[in-house]
């Protein structure tokens, strides 16, 4: 079969598998993202995030990560909730962390869709990677054609903005390569202006280490926030979604249809009072099976203590 038959196989075979978008770039040398990413580096922007300075090679070549690669598949998924979570007097966490792990969701689809690819093309040698490998998972999804680089430094898609979890396999198979497409920021600063820790430094660029998911989730629990920060945290506990929720791009953001990534009975009942008295094995209970495990709940206790405290409005019967 030709490039552009094993393409249609695998776009056809990731829509029907729960994937929004599919798009695929040549596998090559990452020649524009090597000076942003060493200055980014040396400016310390990625904190305490040491894992960061580590792989430089491989974060700007697939080739190093799969011998002989000559594509890579970009894959979106949308995480974009119905409806909030939590009570609205409740401390904030971000969208993504909703559900259940997107980890172990995107991955057993990766593994589905790396199945079907050998049983339909024959065998390849492919990896797939959910945000867990040193792969500049945005740039590929940009040069794949999914979106650009927003000025928050999110990918952006011009149908359906940019709550999406973004996942690659990187194969050694020649296919039809999909154009990048053009950047509809223009002059709008809306998620410049709205950042409440003043991260995004100028467009396209955002230092990590002033970043309240940086704080929130990236910084250990051994680590203090810093008191400079006290007060810009407007409630947010796990993550932070500013930049998306003033991006005028996310106005077209439509509801998941993952079950996946609905929240969990438990999430939804909690109440603001509750939170403030967690106790380790709650926290299992609520959170065990969410990307929030990553903070831990010694982590997420800090976050508690630190952020603003709000009155409780809520009553007993949490309305």
């Amino acid at each position: 079969m030709s490039p552009s038959a094993h393409t249609r196989i695998i776009k056809e075979a990731s829509q029907r598998l729960g994937f929004d978008y599919c798009g695929i770039a040549r596998a090559d040398f990452l020649e524009q993202e090597a000076p942003r990413l060493e200055q980014w580096l040396a400016g310390n922007m990625h904190g305490k995030m040491h894992y960061m300075e580590k792989w430089f090679d491989l974060r700007l070549d697939p080739r190093k990560l799969v011998p002989g690669a000559k594509s890579v598949v970009s894959l979106l998924v949308n995480y974009y909730p119905r409806e909030s979570a939590l009570s609205q007097t409740a401390p904030k966490i971000s969208r993504y962390a909703y559900g259940k792990d997107y980890h172990m969701v995107i991955k057993d689809k990766l593994k589905l869709l790396l199945q079907e690819i050998e049983e339909k093309i024959g065998e390849v040698n492919g990896r797939c990677f959910v945000d867990s490998a040193p792969v500049l998972e945005k740039a590929w999804a940009a040069k794949s054609g999914l979106g650009w680089i927003g000025k928050n430094s999110n990918l952006i898609n011009k149908q359906s903005g940019s709550y999406f979890f973004i996942a690659e396999i990187i194969l050694d198979l020649e296919l039809e390569y999909d154009q990048p497409v053009a950047d509809y920021c223009g002059t709008c600063t809306r998620c410049i202006d709205a950042c409440p820790t003043g991260a995004i430094i100028k467009p396209n660029v955002v230092d990590g280490s002033r970043c309240i998911s940086y704080f929130t989730i990236e910084l250990k629990e051994n680590f203090p926030i810093p008191p400079s920060m006290k007060d810009k945290f407007d409630d947010w506990v796990f993550g932070c979604d500013v930049c998306q929720e003033v991006c005028p791009w996310n106005r077209f953001a439509k509801p998941h249809v993952e079950n996946s990534f609905e929240p969990s009975p438990e999430m939804k009942q909690i109440k603001k009072s509750d939170w403030q008295e967690i106790t380790e094995e709650v926290f299992k209970k609520v959170f065990g099976k969410s990307a929030m495990k990553r903070a831990g709940y010694v982590g997420f206790t800090r976050n508690l203590n630190f952020i603003k405290r709000q009155p409780d409005t809520e009553t007993s019967t949490g309305t």
